[in-house]
């Protein structure tokens, strides 16, 4: 079966109507999507080419799955390194608090460098 080809009037010219084919729902999370956003700014080469193969939601999804596994990894081994336990939340709230605050921009920059932004 052959696939009708339909234009648009562009001026002069007649530039065909191209459309991707429809992809399933993926839900993609925050280290998804800001995955997305550096892809589209800094190497729209690649990000084009996702698209086009209709494979950028699965590796979005695939990027924010590992980032989220490993940023869950770094903050469970860096509040163990830095002794920051249920024991200390009870004592004090708000030193437990900050420093848990800290542990999580960490590993969030080192998401982001090993991950997101590579």
């Amino acid at each position: 079966m052959a696939t009708k080809i339909t234009y648009t009037q562009q001026g002069d010219y007649l530039l065909p109507d191209l459309k991707l084919p429809e992809q399933p729902k993926v839900e993609i999370g925050i280290w998804g999507k800001r995955h997305l956003r550096y892809l589209k700014n800094h190497h729209p080469i690649i990000y084009t080419n996702l698209l086009t193969s209709c494979k950028l939601s699965a590796y979005l999804a695939d990027i924010d799955e590992q980032a989220e596994d490993m940023f869950s990894q770094l903050v469970k081994q860096l509040a163990e390194k830095e002794d920051v336990t249920e024991k200390l939340k009870a004592e004090n709230q708000m030193l437990w608090v900050r420093k848990m605050n800290n542990i999580r921009n960490l590993a969030e920059e080192i998401v982001d460098q090993d991950i997101i932004y590579n």
